[in-house]
């Protein structure tokens, strides 16, 4: 039996948690889901340009782990992007600490 996920520390909830190519309606897409941890793990590598060690630590997950989300959420936007298809963001073994997706969209409450 697999081991069981350990909770992947987020810095929030994503601006848009849909996205799609224009001029076609969602309900005529596939629609890809991307987890939380998949999408915080982009944001962390790609946008914010961390090394993999300094992003894993964010997370709270091994270097391994973080290589394991970030090839499985490139996967999904290659997919996404190649064939066309709706991304949804949504779940995932995530503990959810902060209200940002990132510093373009810090909330101030």
């Amino acid at each position: 039996m697999p081991r069981p996920f350990c909770a992947r520390r987020v810095a929030g909830q994503p601006a848009a948690t849909i996205f799609k190519p224009g001029g076609i309606p969602v309900a005529g897409l596939e629609e890809l889901i991307m987890t939380l941890d998949e999408f915080e793990a982009v944001r962390l590598a790609d946008l914010d340009g961390l090394y993999q060690e300094e992003a894993a630590r964010q997370m709270n997950v091994s270097r391994p782990t973080f290589t394991r989300i970030i090839e499985a959420a490139h996967r999904k936007l290659a997919d996404v992007i190649v064939h066309g298809k709706a991304l949804r963001i949504e779940g995932g073994p995530v503990r959810v600490e902060g209200q940002r997706c990132c510093r373009l969209h810090d909330r101030k409450e």
